[in-house]
């Protein structure tokens, strides 16, 4: 088989085979150029007179080791084709995966050592996902998921950031031993059990205690404020959750938030979702706080922003939402003191949302005035 793209990449192919990867021979399929796929974290091989296309040999594939290969690039879909590679020894026949006509569109031209470097680890991170799933899913359902897996792995990157310990413990994850994990549940969103014995503060280590833990995404939440109005704008969607929990008035009072894909800062993330779901192009974003939404049981992470903006020539009310995501949301324009009211009769029920506004309450002064 001729590798040309990520697949070069030992230790992504050794996690796809599930076995380490024997030597690799240097090949060229002539005829044929890689390019990126526009938007996206992979190449494509793309047939192109006149170009060589450089890659790897590997030889002595098992059945399984296609099997595994055939999964791992379905998600991409692609498809194996028959070729003839050239070698320093001569030519020799390989199969190659060749994207679908029409899925993906042609970026410019790609280099491993580039990709390596911005996306390697997180490929690996969200490949081990996928092969995770195999033998369990098929390859259409994991290219639908597959910008989760990498959202996923984005925030285990971003996440070795560690927060201050000057009053915590100097503990880390070090200290945490993972003895097994048990079945969970594998979807948009992934329910993880496990049993773990951790080093307690008296230093002696802990029973097993088994847990399950819900694992979503890093968010990026923004609250505009318009300093010379004194307004801020709230939006209002439908929850699952509270519907779950059987809240009889399920429509909820939010901050604009929006999952960080991979590879983008948060703060791009908060500047994309504020066009998405308002319509504000906000350039001002200053930060309030991050952490996480519920850590007993929740990887869940948010990146907060107050975006500064003009909210005069918006109406007291909106719509925004992008319909491919299904979503339905109304914008509200209200003035700060408002806001602060419905924190206290309770109708601002997203903690969250609340906590914004808390934050804005302890800058407000200080804000107008520059404003």
């Amino acid at each position: 088989m001729f590798f040309y793209g990520t697949l070069r990449h030992v230790p992504l192919l050794a996690l796809v085979l599930g076995r380490d990867v024997p030597e690799l021979q240097a090949a060229v399929l002539p005829g044929y150029a890689v390019h990126s796929a526009r938007d996206q974290p992979f190449p494509l091989i793309v047939p192109t007179p006149g170009e060589t296309a450089r890659g790897v040999l590997l030889q002595g594939l098992s059945a399984e080791d296609v099997a595994r290969l055939d999964f791992y690039e379905g998600g991409f879909a692609f498809d194996l084709i028959e070729v003839t590679v050239r070698t320093d020894t001569g030519e020799a026949p390989a199969q190659v995966y060749l994207p679908r006509t029409g899925v993906w569109q042609t970026g410019p031209l790609w280099s491993l050592e580039n990709w390596t470097a911005q996306w390697g680890e997180m490929t690996v991170l969200a490949a081990s996902e996928v092969m995770e799933r195999y033998g369990t899913q098929d390859a259409a359902t994991i290219q639908t998921l597959l910008p989760f897996f990498r959202a996923r792995a984005w925030a285990r990157q971003i996440a070795r950031v560690a927060a201050p310990q000057t009053l915590r413990n100097r503990m880390t994850l070090d200290d945490v031993d993972i003895l097994r994990e048990r079945p969970g549940y594998d979807g948009f969103f992934r329910i993880k059990a496990f049993d773990l014995r951790h080093k307690r503060f008296d230093g002696a280590p802990s029973g097993v205690i088994q847990r399950e833990s819900f694992v979503a995404f890093d968010a990026a939440l923004v609250l505009p404020y318009d300093p010379v109005s004194d307004t801020v704008m709230l939006i209002e969607q439908l929850r699952y959750g509270p519907i779950q929990r059987g809240d009889p008035a399920p429509w909820v009072l939010e901050p604009i938030a929006g999952l960080v894909d991979a590879g983008e800062p948060p703060l791009e993330t908060a500047r994309r979702e504020a066009v998405e779901e308002a319509g504000l192009r906000i350039e001002q974003m200053l930060p309030m706080m991050k952490g996480y939404a519920s850590p007993g049981y929740s990887t869940e992470f948010f990146h907060m922003f107050l975006g500064l903006t003009d909210l005069s020539e918006r109406a007291a009310q909106g719509q925004g939402g992008l319909d491919h995501e299904n979503e339905d949301i109304r914008n509200h324009v209200i003035g700060f003191d408002q806001a602060m009211a419905l924190t206290e009769t309770g109708e601002i029920n997203a903690v969250p949302l609340a906590m914004m506004l808390f934050w804005l309450a302890a800058k407000r002064e200080g804000l107008r005035k520059a404003g």
